[in-house]
Order: structure tokens, then C-alpha cells, then sequence
């Protein structure tokens, strides 16, 4: 496959799920309708919690994390609607803390928990999915998402990568956080750079004149990772505040892919979106128009969605009705 080349329709599937949550009847339904978005990727997320941000455990065989079998079954589900699949096994802190907040002190301190114990974890972890992955045909690999205090981290992250393309000989990619575009320094480590493009409508060619810089440094494709809004209230402006008090609002979350899909459509080296997300349970379609979600099932901006994805040409422009 050449990554290069690729143009991403994609959706984020089941992030929400828990253990036996992807095995379920409705899990299926749901990525079936998901397939009826026009997509043709989509990343397989599933969350893995350490205790707390300072936790140098990764217990990632233990509950809540969805087993093996059923990471297997959505990939094999997936490939079966025809989807190609990023595999995007993430930490988070068991406490609510963001997994941008994990951190150790620089250099380590004697009976302090420490970034060498951390990553040892962190490698057991990402290995074992990156067989996975190997072993189910995944295209794309997703190694780190959001983790900001660990970007610092060069040689560990290097070192990662060099471990997981021992075991996956596909592609690899990191998920920065929105705004981190331009402070990672190992770009040239992955096959493709992907960021959370959480920008808020009207911000976007500002952004993007941002990031091409960094794409055209490191000669790297690009795509969004994640971006999406709530159709919530305020939320074009703050598209990354899952928290935000709003009552639903679907214009404004229509309105903030109108604004990203105009800007975006004019730079051929955006390769596309693995939008975010779909879960593994939908609320009922008479429900979409009290949802102030993430989700687009049912709400404006699945049409506007849809229409944009399937008005796809090949290579890497695109053109709208």
C-alpha cells in the first residue's frame, strides 16, 4: 500500500466500548450502519487505563480493555464491509485524568516512578497489538494518541518504533493533540504524521497554514486522526470540550464541517479523516435531534458527511457538488 497516495474517508469506531461491549449484537449493527457513510478506513480505538497519570502500569490483559477475540471480530467485520483498518490501541488514566498529563520527572530520582518504567510498560503494550495487527492485516498502525508530555520523549518513542517494525511491517502513525503539530521532533520516525483537529470553525486556514509547514519539513503524508464537534452549544468554538454545558445544537456541529471540509479541500497534501466517532451503541434515530454527541448518526451533518465522502474522485483531489 502506498500511504502516500491514499485518500482517508474514515470514521472512529467503538471507543467507547468495554469489555464484551464489541461482541455485542448491537456493536455489529452499528458498524454496519457506519459503513453506509461512504467510508473506506476506519480506526478501531479501544481504551487501556492506567491507574493515574503517574501510574507505570499498563494493564492492558485486565478489565475493562475489550479482549483479543473481539479486537479480531471487529477487524474481521470491518474487512468484510470492505473498510481498510487502523488499529489505535490508546492509555488513559483510570482516575479521569487526560492521558496528556502523564509524566515522570525528567531525569530520574531514586524510589520516584519514572519515564523508563513507563515506557518499558508501554512498549509490552503496543507490541502486543502491533502482532495483531500483523497477524489480522491491519493497514495502518496507530502507536500514541494525545499523549503531549510524552512527545519530549525522542529516543524513547524512537526506540518504540524501531520495536513495533520488528513485529508490524505495515504503516505507522502517532496522533498528536490538536496545537502539537509543530513540536514533535521524530516525524521522520512514522510513515505518516496524524493530529486531533479539533480547530474551531473559522480557525482553520490559520491552522492548516500552521501544519503544512510542518508536513512540507518532514516530506511526511498527513491526515486528521480525530476531528469532529458535539452538536452542542458553543462547541464550534471549543470543538474539543467534551465538557462543555450546551443544549444540542445540530447546525453548529453541521457548521464546523462545513468550515473544515472548505478549508481542507483546498490543501492536496490533507489526505483525509478518521472522524470521531462512532460508537458501539446508537442511540434510536428519533433520538439524534436530542443528542448533543459527538456522534452524527441521524443529525445534519451525517448528510453533509456522506455527500463529501462519496464525491471523493481518486488521487487526492476532491470535488464537491
Amino acid at each position: 500500500m502506498n500511504i502516500r497516495q491514499e485518500i482517508i474517508n474514515g470514521m472512529t469506531w467503538g471507543f467507547n466500548g468495554r469489555r464484551g461491549m464489541w461482541a455485542s449484537e448491537a456493536a455489529a449493527e452499528s458498524m454496519t450502519k457506519m459503513a453506509d457513510l461512504g467510508i473506506n478506513w476506519v480506526t478501531l480505538a479501544f481504551g487501556v487505563q492506567q491507574a493515574h497519570p503517574q501510574a507505570t502500569i499498563i494493564p492492558f490483559r485486565e478489565a475493562p480493555t475489550v479482549e483479543d477475540d473481539e479486537v479480531r471480530a471487529a477487524i474481521h467485520q470491518a474487512q468484510a464491509l470492505g473498510l481498510k483498518v487502523c488499529l489505535k490501541p490508546v492509555v488513559n488514566c483510570a482516575n479521569g485524568t487526560w492521558r496528556a498529563h502523564i509524566n515522570f520527572f525528567d531525569q530520574e530520582v531514586p524510589g520516584e516512578p519514572s519515564w523508563a518504567q513507563w515506557f518499558a510498560s508501554y512498549r509490552e503494550f503496543m507490541l502486543h497489538y502491533a502482532v495483531i495487527a500483523r497477524e489480522e492485516g491491519c493497514e495502518l498502525l496507530c502507536i500514541g494518541c494525545e499523549m503531549v508530555q510524552t512527545d519530549k520523549r525522542e529516543l524513547e518513542w524512537r526506540e518504540l518504533i524501531r520495536q513495533v517494525r520488528e513485529v508490524y511491517p505495515g504503516p505507522i502513525t502517532y496522533n498528536c493533540d490538536k496545537y502539537q503539530e509543530d513540536r514533535v521532533k521524530w516525524w521522520d520516525a512514522v510513515d505518516i504524521i496524524s493530529s486531533s483537529g479539533y480547530y474551531p470553525i473559522g480557525q482553520w486556514e490559520e491552522q492548516l497554514d500552521r501544519i503544512e509547514q510542518v508536513v512540507r519539513k518532514f516530506d511526511k503524508p498527513f491526515f486528521f486522526m480525530e476531528t469532529g464537534c458535539p452538536s452542542r452549544d458553543g462547541s464550534g468554538a471549543m470543538p474539543n470540550d467534551w465538557t462543555l454545558v450546551g443544549g444540542p445544537n445540530e447546525t453548529e456541529q453541521d457548521l464546523f464541517y462545513q468550515s473544515m471540509f472548505t478549508a481542507c479541500i483546498k490543501r492536496d497534501w490533507v489526505q483525509g479523516y478518521m472522524l470521531w466517532d462512532w460508537p458501539t451503541n446508537l442511540y434510536p434515530l428519533e433520538a439524534a435531534s436530542s443528542d448533543n454527541g459527538y456522534l452524527i448518526y441521524g443529525k445534519k451533518a451525517e448528510k453533509r458527511v456522506k455527500d463529501y465522502y462519496t464525491t471523493v474522485k481518486p488521487g487526492l483531489g476532491r470535488n464537491t457538488k
